[in-house]
């Protein structure tokens, strides 16, 4: 016998309210399948599939060749910071001074590090749902009491100014945005921005965090709105959060970026010094060259996700049994497949469901509970056109 079954373990508590996650396991599943040989589709990624531009990559070259391979300042060095600045600047209209602006080791330690320096065990935050798993997770750990505010598929999966009212209180201390959103793949116009601006300015107290990662994976012609474009009166209580990951297809290099009011900046910092104080500075590097360097790539790659998205969406209006929403943005969609679960006598939910397709048709997506979404399916289009023509196929011959 162990030590740990004679001596069980006690772990903290706000670990063990955590739960695995579906991405997780589906991801698990499917490389392990395709290990084994089997034909696995996977439409389950949250990264793009193409490669870091090479002139990125050059610049992280030539910065160890310069020497950048020691600690840098907790904010980041300064040639990064320098970059923050200018996109935001740039490419949003918006005007951040050196202290209000700092990098972190990707967009969700910005998020964690936003949370656990507002939120405490008598605030609530209210998360717009379908969300990623993430965000409820963080504001788990920070102790704070999670209010879902759903949206409708009728609605575009955008959160409606009635329904924002309604969840607010005067224990309300941070409002979650995310646009273009993960999972549905849709988009928040600048009328959208504007109404729950109007309502987040009568809760003074109330900061909004915006998540702002697949800003440039866009479809339409529309240009980016953030809230503060929308609602500059909220600048002093909100935080955007953003970074190289998703756009330059630099998810392994860990980079997000950050900007708000500098007392929050300034306690961020603190929370970030005494985790992990800073990403690599390679990286750094690396993510002030993408800032920098033009949009050219990016623009490239998005038009591949946009030429996806309608694949995708083009394969799924041929299946009777499924209802989706066309994807406006990232690289997501979040079809219905309520009928397709009641119509297998062997499928219960989502995530049975999720198994049931891994196992007999080859198909990795992850169940729409991950995101508070029951009944639907996230479906990643971040992988070839081949291999998407193939899952469509095989979704189709299933059920259509």
């Amino acid at each position: 016998m162990s030590s740990t079954e004679q001596h069980p373990v006690h772990f903290a508590r706000r670990v063990e309210d955590l739960s695995e996650s579906s991405i997780f396991h589906i991801g698990r599943r499917a490389k392990a399948l395709s290990d084994q040989g089997h034909d696995i589709v996977r439409m389950d990624a949250g990264e793009p599939d193409f490669d870091t531009p090479r002139w990125i990559i050059d610049a992280a070259k030539q910065a160890l060749d310069d020497g950048y391979t020691r600690y840098t300042p907790i904010a980041g060095l300064s040639i990064l910071k320098d970059a923050i600045r200018n996109k935001f600047e740039r490419e949003n209209g918006l005007h951040f001074r050196d202290s209000e602006v700092m990098h972190s080791c990707g967009a969700k330690q910005a998020l964690f590090n936003a949370c656990l320096s507002l939120l405490g065990p008598a605030d609530e935050v209210v998360i717009p749902s379908p969300h990623w798993g993430s965000y409820p997770a963080i504001a788990k750990i920070a102790g704070a009491r999670i209010v879902e505010a759903p949206t409708r598929l009728e609605d575009g999966f955008v959160l409606t100014p009635e329904t924002l009212e309604r969840c607010m209180s005067e224990r309300t201390r941070v409002v979650l945005l995310n646009t273009p959103n993960n999972p549905t793949g849709q988009i928040y116009s600048r009328d959208a921005l504007a109404a729950l601006g109007d309502v987040l300015l009568n809760y003074p107290n109330a900061f909004v965090i915006t998540d702002d990662i697949y800003e440039h994976l866009r479809f339409g012609s529309e240009p980016f709105t953030n809230i503060l474009n929308a609602c500059p009166s909220l600048k002093d209580r909100t935080v955007v959060i953003n970074g190289v990951s998703k756009a330059y297809a630099m998810t392994g290099w860990r980079v997000g970026i950050v900007a708000g009011p500098e007392l929050l900046i300034a306690e961020m910092l603190k929370l970030q010094g005494q985790t992990n104080s800073h990403t690599a500075a390679v990286s750094q590097v690396a993510a002030a060259a993408a800032l920098n360097g033009g949009l050219d790539d990016v623009h490239r790659m998005t038009n591949r996700f946009a030429q996806r998205a309608r694949l995708v969406q083009e394969g799924i209006d041929r299946i009777g049994k499924i209802d989706c929403q066309p994807a406006q943005g990232s690289f997501y969609c979040l079809p219905d497949f309520s009928r397709v679960i009641e119509s297998l006598d062997e499928v219960e939910d989502d995530q049975e469901l999720g198994e049931w397709l891994l196992d007999e048709l080859g198909i990795a997506m992850v169940p729409g509970s991950a995101f508070n979404a029951p009944g639907h399916m996230r479906l990643s289009f971040a992988a070839n056109e081949e291999s998407l023509q193939k899952g469509m196929e095989r979704l189709q011959k299933a059920f259509a």
